[in-house]
């Protein structure tokens, strides 16, 4: 069988040498990787992308779970390197990453891919579907690569960072994305069997925390809580909730304002279900709580946070919207249903949706951990909030599906009760005000071009 050949070029107005040095930074890899094929790094042999490095990957080839391993077979430093899938879905992959200078302060980064599909010649008619998945694939890692590159990398001053909640949805995104901005992260983990080297152990509930083995800490980043969204809120299931946020930041709190050097910032996490219903009302950080449980909760959760300020660290309450990725939370639920063309509005489709893109939230934490003036709460999501209804209608598009089935009132809340009428139908217009006033640049303003770059797809306009 002929080998295929992919490539992809990109200018980016960076020096070869910081282009290069960027692909060898710990968590490379996994920015790369766009949210709708996530890898799990499961193993690695050796450091940075030098000859001889080995990985292993957990991923899923259509939707199948496979085990990718490749080993790195050639390098020289500021040209080029190469690795080579040992065992995987394909019958040969070979990767070439190029770099080449383009004057004093310009290169251009090269992806060339050499691959064969398996099973011989009964594999033809697939060719035409892999080109367009590594085209999209492609697409998406230079445009990261790109932003990054030009708009983060050498302009932020080191931290080393600590991070709870790593393991969930944002935090998988974060932790790889702080690395690559040049900080240092460390994370606080249940498991104390977890011997990484940047793992430190920790059990909230009981407040155990040596967070003095940690090292100097500039910053801490608190990430906990159980999804609030599946399943109806029994009692025991409400308790779980609230514990899950408060305890962990009490402990953080704790344990930060008994440091010999506390950290000089402390982000902790909260949600826009502080605001509860607000209809068709703009909602900014100034506008006061809701009435619901999950309203209740958020204050307990920012209640829990108020030491850090007391004890002179600039302390952050992050009201987190709809984060939008394939990878994880509300679009990687309604992604399988909206692809089969069972897209459904809820309800009237009038209450508002306030999202936002994981870059825009990756960026945005990074903002905040460098912008010394803000402080309090600070609204988390895009700043063009949707109705459900237009939601509906723009991700239908994206996947080009019709979306026209309802879910009545009646239906989501026989099936899920408060959680139902609390995420699902309650109308929150949130806009970031205090992230805009400080500055922040969104990539994402618009829903539909932020679910193009999500999705891997097209956009129209």
């Amino acid at each position: 069988m002929k080998d295929h050949i992919f490539t992809k070029k990109t200018r980016i107005d960076v020096p070869v040498e910081t282009l290069f040095a960027w692909h060898a930074r710990n968590g490379a890899i996994n920015r790369l990787t766009p949210p709708w094929t996530p890898l799990t790094l499961i193993s690695r042999k050796g450091n940075g992308i030098e000859k001889g490095v080995e990985v292993r990957f957990k991923m899923k080839t259509l939707g199948v779970p496979t085990i990718w391993e490749a080993e790195h077979v050639d390098y020289k430093e500021n040209c080029y390197f190469k690795d080579r899938q040992t065992r995987g879905p394909f019958a040969l992959w070979e990767h070439d990453h190029l770099f080449h200078r383009d004057g004093p302060n310009r290169s251009i980064m090269e992806d060339r891919v050499r691959y064969r599909l398996p099973m011989g010649p009964c594999s033809l008619p697939f060719y035409g579907h892999a080109a367009n998945e590594l085209a999209r694939i492609f697409e998406y890692r230079h445009q990261v690569l790109k932003y990054d590159m030009e708009h983060r990398i050498g302009k932020i001053k080191k931290q080393r960072i600590l991070i709870s909640g790593a393991s969930g949805t944002i935090g998988q995104a974060l932790v790889p994305f702080l690395r690559t901005c040049g900080h240092e992260v460390v994370r606080l983990v249940r498991d104390p069997s977890d011997s990484d080297e940047d793992a430190l152990y920790w059990d909230p509930y009981k407040g155990q925390l040596d967070i003095e083995a940690a090292g100097p800490i500039d910053a801490v980043i608190s990430l906990n809580g159980v999804d609030i969204s599946r399943g109806k809120w029994t009692d025991r299931q409400k308790k779980l909730i609230i514990d899950s946020r408060v305890m962990p930041t009490r402990t953080l709190v704790e344990k930060m304002r008994a440091m010999d050097k506390p950290p000089s910032v402390f982000i902790s996490s909260s949600a826009i279900g502080l605001y509860g219903e607000g209809g068709d009302a703009e909602i900014t950080e100034d506008t006061p709580m809701g009435r619901s449980f999950i309203s209740e909760v958020c204050d307990q959760w920012e209640t829990a946070s108020l030491g850090a300020a007391r004890g002179g660290i600039r302390t952050i309450q992050l009201r987190i919207g709809v984060v939008l990725t394939p990878a994880g939370g509300a679009l990687e639920r309604m992604y399988l249903p909206f692809s089969l063309g069972l897209g459904t509005r809820l309800s009237h489709g009038r209450q508002y949706m306030s999202w936002i893109s994981m870059d825009d939230a990756l960026g945005g934490i990074l903002h905040l951990l460098e912008n010394g003036r803000v402080h309090g709460p600070v609204n988390l999501t895009a700043p063009n909030p949707v109705t459900n209804a237009d939601f509906t209608r723009s991700l239908g598009k994206v996947l080009h599906r019709p979306a026209f089935f309802v879910m009545p009132r009646a239906v989501a809340t026989a099936l899920w009760g408060d959680m139902g009428r609390e995420t699902l139908l309650t109308s929150a217009r949130v806009i970031p005000q205090k992230l805009l006033d400080s500055g922040f640049y969104f990539n994402h303003t618009r829903l539909e071009k932020a679910l193009c770059h999500l999705l891997g797809r097209p956009c129209s306009g």
